[in-house]
């Protein structure tokens, strides 16, 4: 399935106002990895309040022991910081990198802004080398703007 035909199915998700928020970012986790052959854990964190630190929310994917991460920490908390986009095309080679599993080779990471404020993030793990293009960070931006009218 290509990006342009999961951008409606994500809108879907988006305007279900029946089910609760991290209902529907369940669900959007679910279409990304259902979906997308080499996105293998997806999720959500969001800044905890007033502190510098992310909080994971909904996610699927293996279990994390990565439930809280500072600013600054892990391409998470890098991307907290510098409110830009991070690709990873081989997680071995960033020092900065906090491992989730053995099996993880590559991650991208995606801010959510609300009013130009970096609220949050998408983070995709990819157990597949250096899989992620251009086409995947300029969906993901879809993604993370359309997340963005939930929050």
């Amino acid at each position: 399935m290509t990006f342009e035909s999961l951008k409606p199915q994500v809108e879907s998700i988006i305007l279900n106002a029946e089910k609760a928020v991290n209902e529907r970012l369940l669900a959007i986790c679910t279409l990304l990895e259902t979906h997308v052959n080499y996105y293998n854990w997806i999720g959500f964190y969001f800044r905890n309040g007033q502190k510098e630190e992310l909080l994971l929310g909904p996610y699927v994917g293996e279990p994390t022991d990565h439930t809280v991460i500072p600013f600054g920490k892990g391409i998470c908390g890098q991307v907290a910081v510098s409110n830009k986009n991070f690709v990873v095309p081989d997680v071995a080679a960033q020092d900065n990198y906090i491992a989730c599993s053995i099996t993880v080779k590559a991650e991208i990471v995606v801010p959510i802004f609300v009013n130009g404020k970096n609220i949050g993030q998408i983070d995709i793990d990819s157990n597949t080398p250096d899989p992620f293009t251009e086409a995947d960070e300029r969906f993901l931006e879809f993604v993370c703007t359309a997340v963005s009218t939930l929050l």
